[in-house]
């Protein structure tokens, strides 16, 4: 099979989807691998290191895109549109709850998508979603503690603070990875921490995994409320798989909010969890609403890509792997965590998420292979 590594053109996108080590192990597959020119180079990866881990280093995104299986880390963007055609397998971050535009344009094409963050083992588990929950909820902690500095627009708190002087309270919605690595973060930094969630066994998994100034409280619009209202630092962090997030936050609690607190929701790239967010990039991250500084960047891990590019590789490539030595039909039969991250095959959406969040009808994917 051929399969394509295209350069990511999303704002200050700087990870790359294969690493040459993984390139490598397709190449002695007998997979072909063309990689576009520069693709590594936010990474670390230099095109002589896929050139000699067996790849064909191209020019344009258009020879990396005429391939049978582009592997990506972000969704296409409205520029790459015309790239996608029936016969192309995607196996992406898709996200296509809070993408209508891209749901429609890959259902007109006929492209399959293979959304990472669907891709689900027997135990509920999302194996490809993991690694970069766990450094976007590092991240956020990390970027939150720079946003809270008076020289960034912030309240001056120190996330710790010092003896004779409260530390900065930080609030978490939800309590899956994400939440689980932000507060643990958090609590390294000496901060008060309060996590929020309906799952009250994840509650106590954290209560009885981590140490600090931790508080934990049942999920409810109440709760919610007051805990938005103490935060210094709120952090969005609930997921539904493959769905649009549920808008917990409302306006009015952000208004309840301290001047110069901080907000970031990681879960913008499903539709955010905060009434007040919106996407925003790394090159222009945050902006005000009532006081408050809001962080909506869609790719936070980009931030750091070495290390992202490296721990989603990591994931992903025994599933690539699998596309390329049985192609679709024979993976997805025999893989059902990876027959779970088909959202979209033959212009039908295979994902009932998906669906719900437009409308739209769901097929089966089983009904199509």
């Amino acid at each position: 099979m051929r399969i394509g590594l295209p350069r990511e053109i999303k704002d200050n996108e700087y990870r790359v989807a294969m690493t040459p080590g993984g390139v490598r192990q397709l190449v002695e597959y007998g997979h072909g691998v063309v990689v576009q020119s520069g693709a590594g180079l936010g990474s670390g990866f230099s095109d002589d290191q896929y050139r000699s881990a067996g790849a064909e280093i191209v020019q344009t995104a258009d020879e990396a895109w005429k391939t049978e299986l582009v592997v990506k880390v972000k969704e296409p963007q409205p520029q790459e549109y015309g790239f996608l055609h029936s016969a192309l397998i995607l196996f992406t971050y898709l996200h296509l709850a809070a993408e209508k535009n891209l749901t429609l344009e890959m259902m007109k094409r006929g492209s399959t998508g293979i959304a990472y963050e669907t891709v689900e083992q027997p135990n509920g588990q999302l194996p490809l979603l993991k690694p970069m929950s766990e450094v976007a909820g590092r991240l956020a902690v990390q970027i939150g503690a720079h946003y809270l500095e008076r020289v960034n627009g912030g309240a001056g708190k120190l996330m710790g603070g010092v003896p004779g002087v409260e530390p900065a309270a930080v609030a978490i919605i939800g309590a899956g990875t994400v939440a689980a690595n932000a507060a643990r973060i958090a609590l390294g930094m000496e901060a008060e921490v309060v996590v929020l969630d309906v799952n009250i066994d994840r509650l106590v998994h954290l209560e009885e995994t981590l140490e600090g100034r931790l508080k934990t409280l049942s999920s409810n619009p109440l709760n919610i409320a007051e805990a938005v209202s103490q935060a210094d630092l709120l952090i969005g962090a609930v997921l539904l798989k493959g769905a649009r997030t549920p808008r917990l936050v409302t306006r009015p609690m952000i208004k309840s909010m301290k001047p110069g607190s901080v907000v970031i929701d990681v879960s913008v790239d499903q539709g955010g969890c905060v009434e007040t967010i919106r996407p925003t990039t790394h090159s222009n991250p945050v902006y005000l609403v009532d006081g408050i500084i809001h962080y909506g960047v869609t790719n936070m891990p980009g931030a750091v890509p070495r290390t992202s590019t490296y721990a989603l590789s990591n994931a992903t490539l025994p599933y690539i792997v699998r596309l390329a030595n049985g192609g679709l039909r024979k993976a997805v039969q025999e893989d059902h965590a990876l027959a779970m991250g088909v959202n979209i095959h033959a212009g039908k959406i295979t994902y009932g998420a998906v669906a719900d969040a437009f409308d739209f009808p769901f097929t089966p994917l089983d009904s199509l292979i």
